[in-house]
């Protein structure tokens, strides 16, 4: 049974949700203070907790540059919000439990369930702590790389610390970065290695942890789960779908990819369609890229990353149901079948219900911020859409933003990371099961 504080069931998702809120609220504070910004001035308030808010919900959305801004002790508690916020509440709590050999509760385990979406609790302690070995070698394989190249350009003190602060920024698809200017990673465009690594970081982080375990099992299983084949097929899918139309749409533009060459052209599509799936970092000017392109991206912000990961969205597996809802439909098909299994018809409510949700929110805060924000709707689009998916790329409005924007923003931000209907269990009042069913009716559809 579950405990009360003041009459409020603490269900599982009002844990998850308050988990992080209160990592947010800490991180504005810290974010707060003067040694946090080079300026030895207190930030404001609602600076901070922006900052707090992309950083933990890992987005990558920016109102002061992160590497000229902040002091290294802002820069570190940003790392540390992005860390926090990527691996999840409930698993960095688990990790110190098993850490201090104390047990985890039957309870403990379900809202384990309900912070990585799966569907039993069985193995999901052991999946918890392969998760932070997981994350903690791909980071350090990374870290390592990005030094070694960045040793080159630098100092290898400074080497190091970006090449840590960028392996853990790019996988938990955070998008934070710290070559100053607002540039991100276009200096890099032409760079193959820093390009091949910062895709395979996304990727892996965009997955979800349990296709992560379930390939690394791979060679002794032989097997692989629906749940692992639809994510990895949708996520090809997507990207190479995605980058085929970013190579044509911008193929002849002088602001992007114009310039370079016809394997830089094919790289850079490459990367800013992975970068899609919520990481935040782009190695072309987001600002100067076509209307058509924009839309596209907006489309695939939507759709986000998987289920169990560190992206936002509506999640893949919710697009490929409701892809396959509609294929059935056209069909004259009752049931929606995916890798010969059939989809239950409650994942389907569900799917439409997400999508539905998400469409809600992205069309309010597009309202909210066109009624507050002078620029053009793409743009506010565009930023609202980058918010709710936790992606982080900018069209240039985010810097912009006045008090009221932030505000939305912020919101976006907390919802797009939480999960919408994680927030909607969290915020409704305590369920109570109905006494009686009404008559079923019949409405004339199309």
């Amino acid at each position: 049974m579950a405990r009360r504080f003041k009459g409020l069931k603490l269900t599982p998702p009002r844990v998850f949700a308050a988990g992080f809120a209160l990592i947010i609220a800490i991180g504005t504070l810290l974010l707060s203070l003067p040694a946090a910004a080079e300026s030895g001035q207190h930030t404001p308030f609602i600076d901070a907790l922006f900052t707090a808010t992309s950083a933990t919900c890992v987005t990558g959305l920016v109102i002061v540059d992160t590497g000229t801004y902040f002091t290294t002790f802002g820069q570190l508690v940003i790392l540390g919000l992005i860390q926090l916020g990527g691996l999840g509440f409930m698993t960095t709590v688990t990790w110190f439990a098993v850490a201090l050999r104390k047990r985890i509760s039957l309870r403990d385990r379900i809202m384990l369930k309900e912070s990585l979406n799966l569907s039993g609790i069985e193995g999901v302690v052991r999946l918890i702590l392969r998760v932070l070995l997981y994350s903690a070698l791909i980071e350090s394989v990374a870290a390592l790389y990005f030094m070694y190249r960045w040793s080159y350009e630098m100092p290898l003190p400074q080497a190091a610390y970006y090449g840590v602060f960028h392996a853990i920024s790019i996988f938990n698809n955070a998008g934070f970065e710290l070559l100053g200017g607002y540039r991100n990673l276009t200096p890099y465009v032409n760079d193959w290695g820093i390009n091949v690594v910062s895709m395979l970081l996304i990727l892996l982080g965009s997955i979800g942890f349990i296709v992560l375990a379930e390939l690394v099992d791979y060679r002794r299983t032989r097997r692989l789960s629906l749940h692992s084949k639809v994510v990895l097929s949708a996520t090809a899918a997507l990207t190479l779908v995605g980058a085929l139309l970013i190579f044509i749409f911008e193929f002849t533009n002088t602001r992007t990819l114009g310039p370079l060459d016809l394997d830089s052209k094919l790289l850079a599509s490459l990367f800013q369609s992975i970068s899609l799936r919520s990481a935040g970092v782009n190695t072309v000017d987001i600002t100067q890229l076509r209307s058509a392109t924009m839309f596209l991206m907006i489309i695939m912000m939507f759709i986000g990353a998987a289920p169990s990961s560190t992206g936002g969205g509506i999640k893949l597996t919710t697009f490929v149901i409701l892809v396959g809802a509609l294929l059935a439909m056209i069909r004259g098909k009752e049931d929606v079948v995916l890798f010969r299994h059939r989809i239950a018809k409650s994942d389907i409510y569900k799917a439409t219900t997400f999508c539905f949700i998400g469409l809600f929110c992205v069309v309010a805060s597009t309202m909210a911020l066109s009624a507050v924000q002078q620029q053009d709707f793409l743009i506010i689009l565009f930023e609202a859409v980058s918010a709710f998916g936790t992606v982080g790329l900018s069209g240039g409005l985010t810097t912009e933003l006045g008090t009221g924007g932030k505000v939305i923003i912020i919101l976006m931000m907390f919802i797009g990371r939480v999960g919408i209907v994680t927030l909607a269990y969290a915020l409704q009042p305590n369920p109570k099961k109905e006494p009686f069913r009404y008559p079923e009716g019949k409405l004339t559809i199309g």
